[in-house]
This record gives C-alpha cells, structure tokens and sequence, in this order.
C-alpha cells in the first residue's frame, strides 16, 4: 500500500437518490488504485452502532454526530472514507466538514418522484400513507447542499458518469493522483 492522505467524501441525498450505488461503485475504483477505502452507510450504520437511535431531529443529529466521530478517525489515520447518509440538515453536514477538515461534500441530486420510482423497499409509500413518520423529503425537510465541493445528477447522469465526474473533481481538488 501506497502512503496516503485520508479524506472524507460524504454523499447526501434524498432516500433512493443513487448515494450507496455510487459510492460502493467508487470505492471498487479506489482500492483498484490502491487507496486504503472504507465504507459508512447509513443503512449498516444504524443496525451496528446507531441502533438504539430512532429518526427525531435530536436522534438523527446523534447518528450523524457518531458517524463524523468514526468518519475524522479514519481519516487522520490514511483511509479514504465515503460516507452514504440522507443527513438532511445543512447544520450535520457543515459540522462534519469542520469536524473531519479532509471533506468533500457529494450532493447527490435527483427528483423525489424518480427516487420514489427506485424505491424497492417501499419506504415512500409507506411514508405517504402515513405509515412511516418522519421521512426526509415527504413529512421531514431535506435541506439541500448550499455549496458542495461536488454535485451529480442521477437522473440525468448514469452511474458511471456520475463515479467519472466525482474521480474528476478529487483530483482537481487534489485528494487524488
């Protein structure tokens, strides 16, 4: 392994938006390039170390705290963490950036009707029925990104060049070779 400077990529974005199908897909390219590379998503998150954490304002402020704690760990330590969290709230995602210092802010962008289409477990019909309270971008606010390092689109963009645009700007903004 190659001697590095570890960084945080943190993605956010409404529920289903594309945020874990990128960044697993990154974190393939990264390692292939010898990059020391470590996953935080938010739906293994909250099952292993978030799981007495429900989804009120106060709760998921803690699940992200917890994660910016684990997130600035490894990142002073070398490792490259992505980091795949809806975290709503401009406030988490300007704490995290100060916290960790090494970040760059994804804003993965897409319209909630075609996140609602990419929705395999149901959590939006469920959330519109009422069945599910507190859900980011129906009855919970989804407060975009006011000036992220980098900005995909996934409704207009595939996979693929959404990953492209995102290893692009990294090496511009000098976090890779």
């Amino acid at each position: 392994m190659k001697e590095q400077k570890g960084f945080t990529v943190w993605f956010t974005g409404l529920p289903c938006c594309g945020k874990t199908t990128i960044a697993d897909q990154l974190a393939i390219i990264l390692k292939k390039q010898g990059y020391l590379v470590e996953r935080l998503d938010g739906d293994i998150i909250r099952k292993d170390l978030t799981s007495d954490l429900g989804f009120s304002k106060e709760d998921r402020d803690e699940n992200i705290r917890r994660v910016t704690f684990v997130a600035k760990l490894l990142t002073r330590n070398g490792v490259v963490v992505l980091a795949t969290f809806v975290s709503p709230y401009q406030a988490q995602r300007t704490q995290a950036h100060k916290e960790i210092g090494a970040f760059v802010e994804v804003y993965v962008r897409c319209p909630k009707d075609v996140c609602m289409k990419r929705d395999v477990k149901g959590m939006y019909k469920k959330a519109l029925a009422g069945k599910l309270k507190g859900f980011t971008g129906v009855d919970d606010p989804y407060e975009e990104p006011q000036h992220p390092e980098i900005i995909v689109d996934t409704d207009k963009e595939t996979v693929d060049e959404s990953i492209e645009h995102i290893l692009y700007a990294l090496k511009q903004l000098g976090y890779t070779k």
